[in-house]
């Protein structure tokens, strides 16, 4: 039988205690964990939510909220299990934007906020009951809702669809998410896709790097579309920039999604519409990064290659460089599971923090099962000396040696969700007499030295932290932009690929 590879580290406990929820920030916990209820109007003692009763009923947000409430658990009474806890995220996702709205509602009491505010409350109820009457609709025609808005889909013809877009999420004064916009998506794989146009002709070299007669023009942005179970995956990708400077769209980040059909279609047409389910049960995910791994069929597909890739990996492999992968996977699950809410709330954009980033935090975790895939598949255990890429949950390094044997090696090592801690690795020197020399004239130069199939960068870092104190004759640290790191790296051969050479993104 076969046993994910998240069980096999939860059953290793003799290297490493096992990784649970209760350690789990809450930010990292799925959402669908929460409780849905709005939680907008406070009681007459007043608590932490953010209009006090009194208020609440003054201005009738106590009813609307009622009535918000009333719906979703309509909608959620008709929810297939698997899909529960994607609906209730999509509520713990409107609860967060309504109360950033309430916050501005209040510190500049305008009309106009006002007026905005309570037409969102109204639209979410009516969206709710849509919701609750959609389950069951076949086929991708008619419309399609969720939290920031919504996409309409035509019955085909020829061949293509017309994908209409509707997005509107409201978080505030000066913090808006609008997007309207319209596609063409015809067969591709298992999914629809389609370039999304510019909004004129001349917007399509708006975003040209050059100029003059070799200019190219800015790539459009595309947009891709499949049936996941009871909703819809929406996913955005590729482009230039520029092409999110349209009137009509302030930014396409939020259309990447999952959508839930908008009461009943009058078309009845085919298509595929089976759950891709990872190798956990999508119906109790514990994090964050799970319930978005349940809900794309591109993320759930990831997650069982991974799996496949891990049960082949490790028998080949001697006892040694297992113990350390194991260890290095219990690291990367944990890692991972930060992935998702720290792009969907990016820490480092003070200003827009609260508001939800569905696309960068979607590539991301994508980006980094596809790295994680490439290094299980492609594990040169085989290899012999230095050169070539070497990967961990936490670094990587990529070394060339030239027939002199002198060698360059670059590379980083971070800590996810800090970009501040971390280490720039830059090594020069020469191989000779079995072993790495560095030119580096210091105190404790990097070091490189094999350890089985694995690669230890720094072994004799720990016993110089010591030096690292800051006074005017020690060592320089090896982490300059904190001293408190330490620049040591057990990591592993890879082969090189695109999914590992070419990762995007500061924070990991």
């Amino acid at each position: 039988m076969f046993v994910p590879f998240r069980l096999v580290l939860l059953s290793t406990a003799v290297l490493l205690a096992p990784i649970t929820c209760h350690a789990m920030d809450d930010d990292l916990r799925a959402a669908s964990s929460a409780p849905t209820a709005i939680t907008l109007c406070g009681t007459a003692n007043g608590d932490d939510s953010r209009t006090k009763a009194a208020a609440c009923k003054e201005k009738g947000y106590d009813q609307l909220v009622a009535t918000i409430d009333k719906s979703f658990d309509a909608a959620l009474a008709k929810t297939p299990a698997n899909i529960r806890p994607l609906l209730k995220r999509d509520q713990a996702w409107f609860n967060e934007m309504i109360l950033q709205a309430a916050d501005t509602v209040q510190e500049v009491d305008e009309a106009e906020l006002r007026d905005n505010f309570v037409a969102t409350l109204r639209k979410r109820a009516t969206v709710l009951g849509e919701i609750a009457a959609g389950f069951g609709r076949v086929g991708l025609a008619g419309k399609w809702a969720n939290a920031f808005g919504s996409v309409t889909i035509s019955p085909p013809a020829n061949g293509a669809r017309q994908l209409t877009v509707d997005m509107s999420a409201y978080y505030g004064s000066d913090k808006h998410r609008r997007c309207r916009l319209s596609a063409t998506v015809t067969s591709a794989g298992d999914w629809l896709s389609g370039s999304i146009p510019p909004a004129n002709p001349s917007a399509a070299n708006a975003g040209s790097s050059t100029s003059g007669p070799d200019a190219k023009p800015a790539k459009p942005p595309a947009i891709k579309l499949r049936r996941q179970g009871e909703t819809l995956r929406v996913v955005t990708f590729g482009g230039d920039d520029t092409t999110g400077d349209r009137d009509d769209c302030d930014y396409l980040w939020q259309i990447t999604g999952t959508y839930f059909a908008s009461g009943r279609s009058e078309v009845a047409d085919k298509a595929e519409a089976s759950f891709i389910a990872p190798s956990f049960d999508c119906v109790r995910p514990m994090t964050a990064t799970d319930e978005e791994i349940c809900s794309d069929p591109d993320l759930a597909d990831n997650d069982q290659r991974l799996n496949r890739a891990w049960k082949a990996l490790l028998p080949r492999l001697d006892d040694a460089t297992r113990r350390a992968l194991i260890e290095d996977q219990r690291n990367w699950v944990q890692t991972q599971a930060v992935e998702f809410p720290e792009f969907l709330h990016p820490a480092w954009e003070k200003r827009t923090s609260e508001m939800h980033f569905t696309a960068d935090a979607r590539d991301h975790v994508d980006a980094l099962q596809r790295e994680r895939i490439a290094l299980l598949e492609g594990f040169d255990d085989r290899r012999a000396g230095l050169a070539g890429v070497w990967l961990a949950y936490n670094a990587i390094i990529k070394i060339t040696v030239d027939k002199d044997g002198r060698l360059n090696a670059r590379g980083w090592k971070w800590d996810q969700g800090d970009w501040k801690a971390g280490c720039d690795y830059d090594m020069k020197g020469k191989i000779g007499g079995g072993g790495f020399r560095s030119n580096e004239q210091r105190k404790n130069p990097d070091t490189l030295e094999r350890d089985h199939a694995m690669l230890i960068v720094n072994r004799l870092d720990d016993a110089f932290a010591t030096k690292r104190s800051g006074k005017e004759n020690d060592d320089e640290a090896k982490c300059k932009r904190r001293l408190d790191n330490s620049s040591t790296a057990r990591l592993f051969p890879a082969r090189s690929s695109p999914d590992i050479d070419n990762f995007a993104g500061s924070i990991r």
